[in-house]
Order: structure tokens, then C-alpha cells, then sequence
């Protein structure tokens, strides 16, 4: 997922049944290579691991064939069952050494560290491939406990080389400060599927190449 600038983390709306897929491909279609989509990662709830597989597997060959890397949010097991790229991981869904263990060396291992800085260095010892910091701003699309400031990116980013991903209400209005700060990615969903999907991509790498040139 390493990319020289910051790229997009785009993460599902809970609903990806009926026409998704297609807005799935637009969106990816509409990446600026610049500041491109790098993952994507499956987020649903309340549904059981077969029908999570069906509603996933179109979503991770539309992935394959643009060379975005699928990720499932908290489930090792289906992350597993998939084959997925790799698994995001909550505090509560297990440790880091448990997913590298049963999805392999190559799997992509990130885990949400709110705003701490002490679970940020355990994820890195542990071995995880990125942390999560957030939530930056408030969020419609899950309710946010822990509001990290974006000093916390930047005293991530100068001290490890270890990527950071940025999550949490983030828009193509509100995204400078963090992009400037240091983030790797941002992690986005209410902006992109709250209306056009593509134009919304296409917003969001704008804003990110505008920042990163003012920075």
C-alpha cells in the first residue's frame, strides 16, 4: 500500500448490495494516479460469514482488476475465507500476531489506534503494516469517542517510517490540514458515497494534490 504521497483508503458504506458494485468500479475508474486509491476496505455489519463472502467477492475482483488492495475490516476468518490482501483490525478483534498468523507474511495488517500513541507503538512492534488515528472529525458514518489532534500524524510520521492512516469525517474541504501533517492515507466513505462516487474521488485527489503542493 506504500505510495510517496498521501493516497485514498476508501472504506464501504455498511450497505453494498443491489447496484454497489458498479458505483464500486466508478469510483476506482476515477483514481487520480497522483493520489490514487491505493485500498479498499469491506465493512459490514450484522450479517453472517457466508453472505458476507457473497456480498464481498464481486467487490474484491473489481479491486483485482484495478490492483487495489481489498481489505476486511475486523474478521480474520473471512479475511482468510477470501483470500483477502489483509485485515483491519479493531482493539477488540484480536492481536496482530493471531492475523499474521493464520493469513501469512504478506497479508496487509493495519490496526485502529485511536489517539494514542502508546497503542500506535505496540501495533508497530507487534507487526502490523499501518496505524489508524482517529476519529479527526466528526464522523456520520460511526460514532467517535477519541478526537486526535493533527500534531499526532506528524509526531507519527517523523519518528517511524511505519504508514498512518487518517480516518474519521474526512472531506475534500476539511482534508489539507492532515494531508500537510503527515498522513499516508486518508480514509474516506460518507464523502465518496454520499453522492456522486466519482466526482467525489476526483475532489478528494484534488484537494489532497493542492495540500501536499502548499505544504
Amino acid at each position: 500500500m506504500a505510495h510517496p504521497s498521501c493516497s485514498i483508503y476508501l472504506i464501504s458504506p455498511l450497505d453494498v448490495s443491489g447496484t454497489f458494485a458498479d458505483r464500486l468500479a466508478r469510483a476506482l475508474d476515477a483514481s487520480d494516479p497522483a493520489a490514487p486509491i491505493a485500498a479498499f476496505q469491506f465493512r459490514v455489519k450484522n450479517v453472517d460469514e457466508h453472505q458476507a463472502a457473497r456480498l464481498a467477492e464481486p467487490l474484491q475482483r473489481i479491486c483485482a482488476d484495478r490492483e487495489v488492495a481489498f481489505i476486511v475490516n475486523d474478521s480474520v476468518a473471512l479475511a482468510k475465507r477470501l483470500g483477502a490482501d489483509g485485515v483491519h483490525l479493531g482493539q477488540e478483534d484480536g492481536t496482530v500476531a493471531e492475523a499474521r498468523q493464520r493469513l501469512g507474511r504478506d497479508a496487509q495488517i493495519g490496526v485502529t489506534c485511536h489517539d494514542s500513541r502508546h497503542l500506535a507503538m505496540e501495533a508497530g512492534e507487534a507487526g502490523a503494516d499501518y496505524v489508524a488515528f482517529g476519529a479527526f472529525f466528526p464522523s456520520s458514518t460511526k460514532e467517535t469517542k477519541h478526537r486526535p489532534e493533527p500534531e499526532l500524524l506528524t509526531w507519527w510520521s517523523t519518528l517511524f517510517e511505519l504508514p498512518c492512516v487518517a480516518i474519521g469525517g474526512i472531506t475534500a474541504d476539511n482534508c489539507a490540514g492532515l494531508v500537510q501533517a503527515g498522513a499516508d492515507f486518508l480514509a474516506v466513505s460518507q464523502a465518496i458515497w454520499g453522492a456522486d462516487e466519482a466526482l467525489g474521488v476526483r475532489r478528494l485527489a484534488d484537494a489532497i494534490l493542492a495540500a501536499a503542493r502548499e505544504g
